[in-house]
């Protein structure tokens, strides 16, 4: 197969990695799934030969047998690129795999935005393990946050909501909280029999950190129970996701316009009704012509358009490729 031109989409999350080989004319010539891509844990050289591996497969699947990659462009969307200065540092990290002389690379927030939007015009909220904001505009400008937790003001994403769900239900079985039904549904998860039975295997160990994401659906369970306390939390989280759209939105000067606002990762893309609700409802009120966008496609689309955006590709080209991860 002639690989000539053909791009590179990569949309890498803290938890899988997904790459797709595209021709010009968008369609899908090659694809392969990995793992997460945590530079902060393992080093940006290590991250990136979590990539490279990913993408050696992609261009096998592509026909490209076992030469080194070689594309007209990358467009890498990736996890834990938060700061523009991050994101200069691992697009030199991939330049230097010499996979491309055309090296683009963003938070993956924008490959949600991007796989929402029928141009690159919006603004997308993501909520996973963590939250973020992104919004961007034709004409290249973006509005963005650092999203690195508690130190640059964000509050919600799973991990967060799991453990202010812990403190509530802490607080509540040793007397310095109220009541919450929390206080019995979340040991009661994992089959212990009490608060202090859920921290101790948490802090001994016994409990995996990396379960503590399992207390957000029994959360959201809580809520749709009506406990006032784990209702109180879902619409916290409602007014963190619509404060973020609408500064995103004044700063691209779309508030008073009707403008996508695309929501996605674990959390939203659940579409709790009480959290769905709430978004809505807040919304409406600061910014009323924003039009509510959830999309359960997979990101690497996005980063799949963006490629093509930067190749002024076409309509009928990002159909395509629209069409394949329908």
């Amino acid at each position: 197969m002639n690989l000539n031109g053909a791009l590179l989409a990569i949309d890498a999350g803290n938890s899988k990695t997904d790459a797709a080989v595209l021709a010009r004319d968008g369609t899908v010539l090659g694809e392969a799934r990995g793992g997460g891509f945590q530079p902060p844990v393992v080093g940006v050289e290590a991250a990136v030969d979590v990539l490279a591996e990913i993408v050696g497969r992609a261009w096998e699947a592509a026909g490209g047998g076992t030469l080194p990659p070689a594309f007209a462009r990358v467009a890498a969307c990736l996890a834990n690129a938060d700061l523009p200065v991050e994101e200069e540092e691992l697009a030199a990290a991939l330049t230097a795999r010499g996979w491309s002389r055309s090296t683009r690379v963003h938070n993956d927030t924008f490959a949600l935005l991007r796989a929402g939007v029928d141009e690159p015009r919006g603004v997308a909220v993501v909520c996973g393990a963590g939250i973020n904001c992104a919004g961007m505009l034709p004409d290249g400008r973006t509005a963005r946050f650092p999203a690195l937790g508690k130190i640059s003001g964000d509050w919600g994403g799973g991990g967060g909501l799991a453990e202010e769900a812990l403190w509530f239900a802490a607080r509540a079985e040793d007397g310095r909280g109220e009541a919450t039904a929390l206080a019995r549904a979340l040991p009661g998860h994992f089959g212990l029999p009490s608060v202090y039975a859920l921290i101790e295997a948490l802090h001994r160990g016994r409990l995996p950190a990396e379960r503590r994401h399992e207390l957000t659906p029994v959360l959201f369970r809580t809520s749709a129970e009506g406990d006032p306390v784990a209702r109180s939390l879902v619409d916290r989280l409602a007014e963190e996701v619509v404060a973020m759209a609408a500064v995103a939105l004044g700063r691209l000067g779309l508030l008073d316009d009707e403008a996508p606002v695309v929501l996605g990762g674990s959390v939203l893309a659940a579409r709790h009704p009480r959290l769905d609700e709430g978004i809505a409802e807040r919304l409406a009120a600061k910014a009323p012509k924003a039009v509510i966008r959830v999309v359960t496609a997979p990101p690497v689309l996005g980063a799949g358009l963006l490629a093509l955006d930067a190749e002024r590709a076409g309509p009928k080209a990002a159909a395509r490729l629209r069409a394949h991860y329908a």
